[in-house]
């Protein structure tokens, strides 16, 4: 898994439910600009990894289970 590999999926997951990434943060219950693409790097450069419990919280809203979700993480 790399950090463009689950960002990838993030946006999957938003695309294939019908939302913006920062639909999909409002409805895991994060703040709506958690996942813009600004914020995946920080203003030094350095990547800024989704925790597990964001990643968990993805999965849940998606109803996929942790399997699933790392399936469409190893396709990107």
């Amino acid at each position: 898994m790399t950090h463009k590999s689950i960002w990838a999926a993030i946006d999957k997951i938003a695309i294939k439910m019908g939302m913006t990434c920062s639909g999909l943060a409002r409805a895991c219950g994060m703040d709506p600009t958690a996942f813009n693409k600004s914020k995946r790097i920080s203003k030094y450069g350095k990547p800024h990894w989704p925790s597990g419990n964001t990643l968990s919280k993805v999965a849940s809203v998606a109803h996929l289970s942790p399997e699933e979700f790392g399936r469409i993480v190893r396709q990107n």
